[in-house]
């Protein structure tokens, strides 16, 4: 069945089943027919029935129609005391559509005022526990609407939170992804920038030179599409071909990225302390990053193509420092895009990274990272 056709049997289900159910308690005792329903009865079935084509429009209207319908039965011919189907229906779907407590006060009221119309017609009387019937049916059914409303409500405060922390975690990698495509662009736009100054400075008196320089210029343009298509193949699908899907670098190529900025030209010291250990995942890329925003920031705000490298390897992770002489003026943490990714970098593997200007005329980067991050 189709959308169209479950919305009408929604709409035209219940009064035909209302319908064929109340003619059938009017007409049938004890499996025959022992009366057929009077003009009077007939005219309040149909009057309950027709009311539920609206009710999911006009809940409360359609509520009161059926009570007042239900409530009269008994006072037609034969003084018959039915179960108003057609009240039942429309109390259910009162309590799915309404707030709770007009439920509840419609359900009380609805409940009294078709008890009521009923015990005198009762062979016991008031005391006749037949009386209880109207109450009860009346009451189980804003219980259950009432409780289908709640699992509805429940549903879609889980559709919600669903949808908001699928649009966190998209946030959370557009950032990321930006962060990526920041520090491969700024780092190796930065090597080429100098290795082009390297080559002008020594394209009149050292040709040979100058063209290793723009050999040099020419490799780093080639892995900066490498790194490029790597970050972008983040996006990609499946479907792609395997090789725009290669791994983000990581600690293990540190090495690599070191050799590149003395192969424009910087005097990097490296140093390492203790047992060099492996730092995976989140760890791992953002050591390679914050190395490589360090230097890069090195080339583009210090006096001069130096700076020291130091791993510090312990037991529980790894702490890199990068100093280099910066400009007189350059004092703080700084705000830039740079440090900001940085220290979000150092902060999503489990560690924490501070920047600033020293006393000696040295800018300093230091970070601490879990080997577990």
């Amino acid at each position: 069945m189709n959308g169209a056709g479950r919305y009408a049997w929604r709409v035209w289900g219940p009064p035909l089943l209302v319908i064929m159910i109340m003619m059938a308690a009017v007409a049938y005792q004890h499996g025959q027919v022992v009366r057929s329903p009077s003009s009077a009865q007939l005219i309040l079935i149909l009057t309950g029935a027709l009311a539920l084509l609206f009710r999911l429009w006009h809940p409360l209207p359609v509520t009161i129609v059926t009570v007042l319908a239900g409530a009269a039965l008994p006072s037609a011919a034969g003084h018959l005391v039915l179960v108003d189907v057609a009240a039942v229906v429309a109390f259910f779907t009162l309590a799915t559509l309404r707030d709770r407590r007009t439920a509840w006060i419609a359900g009380v009221i609805g409940a009294g005022v078709l008890t009521a119309a009923a015990f005198p017609w009762q062979a016991g009387g008031l005391f006749d526990l037949a009386n209880l019937l109207p109450a009860n049916y009346v009451l189980i059914a804003v219980a259950l609407g009432v409780a289908a409303s709640d699992r509805q409500a429940l549903l879609a405060r889980i559709v919600a939170q669903g949808e908001q922390d699928a649009r966190l975690r998209v946030r959370e990698e557009r950032v990321r992804i930006a962060r990526d495509l920041h520090d491969v662009v700024a780092h190796h736009i930065t090597l080429v920038n100098a290795q082009a100054g390297v080559a002008h400075h020594l394209m009149g008196a050292h040709p040979d030179k100058a063209r290793e320089a723009l050999a040099g210029i020419r490799d780093t343009s080639r892995a900066a599409l490498d790194e490029l298509r790597a970050t972008v193949g983040l996006l990609r699908t499946d479907d792609d071909p395997p090789d725009s899907l290669r791994p983000a670098p990581s600690m293990a190529e540190v090495d690599a990225l070191i050799d590149g900025f003395r192969q424009a030209g910087y005097d990097i010291r490296v140093t390492r302390t203790g047992t060099p250990r492996p730092l995976t995942g989140a760890a791992g890329l953002a050591a390679y990053r914050i190395v490589q925003e360090a230097l890069t920031n090195a080339g583009k705000h210090g006096t001069a193509r130096r700076a020291d490298v130091v791993f510090e390897h312990g037991d529980a992770g790894l702490r890199i420092s990068v100093v280099n002489p910066a400009r007189p003026g350059h004092h703080g943490a700084g705000t830039g895009h740079g440090l900001i990714g940085m220290r979000e970098r150092a902060e999503a593997a489990g560690g924490s990274l501070t920047a600033g200007m020293r006393t000696d005329g040295t800018y300093s980067v230091q970070a601490v990272l879990s080997r577990t991050g």
